[in-house]
């Protein structure tokens, strides 16, 4: 955890020394309430009068209001709650007023919801629109001017939290003026405070929302800026506070950080310039294109944030390059902080036309303007060693699992690696498996559905055609099978099942198959015969003997270490994949991990069933290594268990 290089700036920040300093006094020490008469409540007053004027200096509004909010969001929805209530009484007086909500197709997603929240609460009825983006990411001024005419409220953003892309709002601002446009305008500034100049007071923006946490200020606290003359409806009523427009005791101590890190960008030095600024983000873009030879960046430079970068690594599936960082101790994301539950591709880069296959493969890196020069060294070296894991060449496995979107199937190698066999492959990881076979010289010799699978044969097939294989017949039980030899080995269909194993001259017997692929609960004969001859090691689709229960398998990281320590015979494994265990290798207290993927679990489980021992599995969060001690508590196992948390709680 100390070693970790946080590069997700874009959706959090660590707060400021000379804010948790600010906060701490204005608790300790000012923690009058602003509205009391006395002298605790004046000095109260006093700092929030002085941060609010600060607030004015840095983003250029001398008139207008600045009011004090929870962050964004909050913002937000107050912004939204006014426009459409003045929306609604323009509309009761029969001014125009336009009947189009229009908002940028690449905005976050809390302007949106709102929109459509406050749309519905009040009645308004008016038309949610999206206004379309270019492949730059910037909005559609074309789209706009036809529209502009019709439009109640448009709302955009200064920089998009994913991309980086900055927006030509002079752009929007002359097409709004051009077309005599009656809408409101709000612009989303959260990415914008310390990285963009600002000056609110000479444009015709109406509302603009900031969050402190996105700049090195305590989560729960913003502001919005209203312009002067521009309509307002107050979200929270109750105390008066704020002039009426924000009700509820102010929170000072987050109001006394923030003026800390308004206090900084006034006075200079503590943040890197602009052109500093850029400067790290060409250096740490020259790392990622040494590290991975097919990225590609998302967004063009030219455009975007000094701070961020968005790119894809073909071939490879944004929660793999997650994990490969996170094993390096480099915190980035797929996207959206507030999206990133949600398996799907970034709806930013969908609305800027990114093909699919890029967009699956997103990864946000983002850094703040407190950022210095040592650690950009440490982040370009770490995204180099990530590279070098990810190259350094496959070993040999005989099995292989691949997962994706809840769809599981297998890639069979021969001895050498030079050749495989996949079976039931996710059509989601066809692209990935054709990449890699080719990258490693291996030959495809077959794809197969087992009609109990992925079903992403054909889409390998597509890719990369097959090589002409070897076709054999073996004998097993009386039948004679048709089969496709893999080095030593062949791969035999009985009926919808396939078996793998290596047979002795143009004979497999049961207890010469080690895994069985495809078996339904028809092939009871077979299941039997194979179940009957087995030699410890588990066919992949079997009845067999009840499962071990799988509960009581989690152990803290104390525990864990403990554990270890009082059973010199047990094992610590280490679950991720290759290269994540090359970037960053697991350490639990001392105790090394020993690396067997997940997706190899399944040659590996017969040894570990032969000579039974204590495992205890681990992995980057707790998920793959709960799966892998459920595994072999079902093969059997009685003495499986996993480190709960990963080694994201265990530092």
């Amino acid at each position: 955890m100390n070693n970790e290089l946080y590069l997700d700036a874009n959706a959090t920040s660590p707060v400021l020394p000379a804010a948790v300093a600010a906060a701490t006094a204005a608790m300790e020490t000012c923690f009058g309430n602003p509205s009391s008469s006395h002298a605790a409540g004046l000095r109260a007053k006093a700092l929030l009068e002085a941060t609010r004027a600060a607030a004015r200096r840095v983003l250029g509004a001398p008139d207008g209001e600045l009011v004090f909010t929870s962050g964004a969001t909050e913002g937000i929805q107050a912004a939204v709650l006014s426009a459409l209530c003045a929306v609604r009484e323009r509309r009761r007086r029969g001014q125009a007023c336009g009947n189009l909500l229009l908002v940028g197709a690449t905005e976050h997603k809390a302007v949106p919801e709102s929109l459509a929240h406050w749309n519905r609460l009040l009645g308004t009825d008016l038309e949610l629109r999206m206004l379309p983006v270019d492949a730059d990411g910037r909005h559609r001024l074309d789209v706009l001017r036809e529209l502009a005419p019709r439009a109640a409220f448009v709302c955009t953003m200064a920089a998009n939290n994913e991309t980086g892309v900055v927006s030509d709002l002079d752009g929007i601002a002359a097409v709004l003026a051009q077309t005599a446009s009656p809408a409101l305008w709000m612009v989303d500034c959260v990415q914008a405070l310390g990285k963009l100049p600002l000056a609110l007071g000479d444009t015709r923006i109406d509302y603009a929302p900031f969050s402190g946490h996105k700049l090195y200020a305590p989560k729960g606290i913003g502001m919005l800026y209203v312009r002067a003359g521009a309509p307002y409806t107050p979200l929270m009523c109750g105390g008066g506070q704020e002039g009426g427009r924000r009700s509820g005791t102010e929170n000072m101590a987050g109001i006394a950080a923030l003026g800390a890190v308004l206090a900084a960008l006034e006075e200079g030095g503590t943040f890197r310039t602009h052109a500093e600024l850029l400067a790290y983000r060409d250096r740490l873009a020259a790392a990622l294109r040494e590290a991975f030879p097919g990225l590609v960046f998302n967004a063009p430079l030219d455009h975007a944030l000094p701070t961020t970068l968005n790119f894809s690594v073909l071939g490879l599936g944004s929660k793999e390059l997650l994990d490969l960082f996170d094993a390096a101790g480099v915190r980035v994301s797929a996207g959206s902080a507030c999206s990133a539950a949600r398996a799907a591709p970034s709806y930013v880069l969908d609305a800027m036309g990114v093909p699919e296959a890029r967009s699956a493969s997103a990864v946000r890196l983002s850094f703040g303007p407190l950022v210095e020069a040592a650690f950009i060294d440490s982040a370009c070296e770490r995204i180099r060693r990530c590279g070098r894991a990810l190259a350094q060449a496959r070993p040999a496995a005989a099995l292989q699992q691949l997962e994706a979107a809840g769809a599981s199937g297998w890639l069979l190698f021969d001895e050498a690696g030079s050749e495989c066999i996949a079976i039931d492959p996710p059509a989601a990881l066809a692209p990935r498996i054709a990449a890699d076979l080719r990258a490693h010289a291996c030959r495809l010799l077959a794809a197969i559905d087992t009609g109990h699978g992925a079903g992403g044969a054909e889409a390998l097939c597509a890719l990369l055609p097959p090589t002409p294989s070897t076709a054999r017949q073996v004998r097993f039980g009386g039948h004679i099978l048709d089969a496709i030899a893999l080095g030593e080995d062949v791969l035999a269909q009985a009926g919808a099942a396939f078996l793998l194993g290596r047979p002795q001259g143009d004979s497999l017997a049961p207890d010469q198959v080690r895994f069985v692929f495809g078996l339904a609960p028809g092939h009871a004969a077979l299941a039997a015969a194979l179940c009957c001859h087995r030699s410890g090691e588990p066919a992949l689709s079997r009845p067999g003997a009840d499962p071990l229960p799988d509960d009581g398998i989690d152990l803290d990281a104390v525990s864990a270490a403990a554990f270890l320590h009082a059973h010199p015979d047990a094992l610590l494994v280490d679950v991720r994949e290759l290269p994540e265990h090359a970037a960053g290798a697991a350490l639990l207290h001392g105790h090394q991990a020993h690396n067997v993927p997940l997706s190899q679990l399944a040659g590996q489980a017969a040894q570990w069933l032969r000579a039974p021992r204590p495992l205890v599995f681990i992995c980057r969060s707790g998920k793959r290594s709960a799966r892998a001690a459920r595994t072999m508590r079902r093969l059997g196992h009685a003495q499986a268990w996993h480190v709960a948390g990963g080694l994201a709680l265990a530092g």
